[in-house]
């Protein structure tokens, strides 16, 4: 009795452990004004989780994809990116949960960046357009810099020069940020060449743009510290993406943390100089003159959706195949082979594997498929041939050329990937080339 007593007490203490896995993958983090709480991005919902570690709460439930969070300076509001009506808009929700408000209605994606210093309004990047004035090329790579209302109302575009990643200073006069000079990948990493992004600071009063950092690679993320006197970023300038500090008159930089297996990601900070970011996708802290430390973070939700669904094959579907009779078609839906008769009376499902299947075509006497398909990631053919009226079975073994038109009741097939065109003759060996000339009356020499 104390023995199954035991066992069944193990694996309550199993199953508990593993709803309380540490989660992976924690991206977009942003600590609160206070340095008290990190907001971040998990499965594409908005989390908040103690600086200090313990278990993290859901802010948004919602099927699209939420990211991006930024505090309101009070601690009171986060704004965030979501695609719930198509494209990323902004929207507002109060920092302990509750229902989210849209700011924006434009058709192009819209990232928040900062809050003004008042709060009532937040800083959003979105190529939306540009003025005539600009001498930059207008492209959807390049966007521009708008405010929206806290509260809601008309966008006003602050900047039409690419600006991403914007903070602003504690009196609103400065802006700083890094450039986008094109259209290269944000996530590429190690790479120097003429637009890799660099670290300004704009002059509300004057109008004027200044380049602080001077590195050949990729340095972005600003954030103001010392009393906006200097600013910590991302850089690689030591191989790989690091926090580095550096004075806004510029010079040598000094370097705060040295990673060195993967990218320090998604820089913020706290009124009292505490640092928050990801790396290896996780969550780490650091106050200042100390060391990174990691936040240890639990997330126990139930999913919110099933693991498998039901999906109408109703549309979408690719590869289209005519039996020769004409009374069947085949297709590829979702990386699977179908075979439906033309009438609609019934459709059957020939593949079901994990890997995708493409090409598929009808051998000439209609009572075969073959089709390409991944195995053990290479990619071959594979056939299924109708076994009595009205069913057909799928050949789990990935055969070659000769095999599949063998198995496949000597298909001759010339498309797909992988297709060598090459021509068999009725006994599926392959015709020499003589052969064929001769097929033709063609001279063979």
């Amino acid at each position: 009795m104390k023995t199954r007593l035991a066992l069944l007490l193990c694996l309550f203490l199993t199953a508990t452990a593993t709803a309380q896995t540490s989660p992976e993958w924690l991206r977009y983090p942003a600590i609160s004004p206070d340095g008290k709480t990190i907001a971040f991005t998990y499965k594409g919902d908005i989390y908040r989780v103690p600086a200090a570690g313990g278990a993290a709460v859901p802010l948004t439930l919602s099927d699209a994809q939420d990211f991006m969070p930024v505090w309101s300076h009070d601690g009171k509001q986060i704004a965030f990116a979501s695609d719930r009506f198509g494209n990323f808009d902004i929207f507002i929700m109060p920092a302990e949960g509750g229902e989210a408000r849209r700011l924006t209605f434009h058709s192009s994606q819209e990232y928040p960046y900062a809050f003004t210093p008042d709060d009532k309004y937040i800083l959003f990047g979105a190529a939306r357009m540009d003025t005539a004035a600009n001498r930059m090329f207008p492209t959807a790579s390049l966007p521009e810099l708008y405010r929206v209302p806290v509260a809601g109302g008309r966008v006003e575009q602050v900047l039409t020069t690419p600006a991403e990643d914007v903070k602003v200073s504690r009196t609103g006069q400065f802006l700083l940020y890094h450039d986008k000079k094109g259209g290269e990948n944000a996530w590429r990493k190690h790479h120097t060449s003429s637009i890799t992004r660099d670290v300004w600071i704009y002059d509300t009063k004057t109008g004027t743009h200044r380049k602080i950092t001077t590195f050949a690679g990729e340095d972005r993320n600003p954030v103001f510290t010392d009393n906006d006197q200097a600013f910590y970023y991302l850089s690689e300038e030591s191989g790989s993406f690091n926090v580095q500090k550096m004075s806004l008159q510029g010079g040598k930089p000094q370097v705060i943390t040295a990673f060195k297996k993967v990218p320090v990601r998604f820089l913020s900070i706290s009124d009292a100089g505490t640092l928050c970011f990801g790396y290896d996708g996780q969550l780490y802290t650091m106050k200042p003159s100390g060391q990174p430390q990691k936040v240890a973070v639990t997330i126990a939700i139930d999913a919110r959706a099933n693991n498998e669904r039901v999906v109408p094959v109703t549309g979408g579907a690719r590869e289209l195949a005519v039996s020769p009779t004409g009374k069947e078609v085949a297709f590829v839906f979702r990386g699977e082979v179908f075979v439906t008769a033309v009438e609609g009376s019934a459709t059957k499902r020939i593949t079901n594997t994990p890997e995708q299947e493409r090409g598929v075509s009808f051998s000439p006497d209609g009572k075969a498929l073959i089709y390409v398909s991944e195995r053990n990631g290479q990619a071959g053919r594979g056939a299924a041939r109708r076994v009595g009226p009205g069913h057909n079975r799928a050949d789990p073994t990935m055969v070659g050329w000769r095999q599949a038109h063998s198995r496949a009741g000597r298909l001759a097939s010339s498309h797909g990937a992988g297709s060598t065109n090459r021509r068999c003759s009725r006994d599926d060996r392959p015709r020499t080339r003589s052969a064929r000339l001769r097929d033709r009356g063609r001279p063979t020499s």
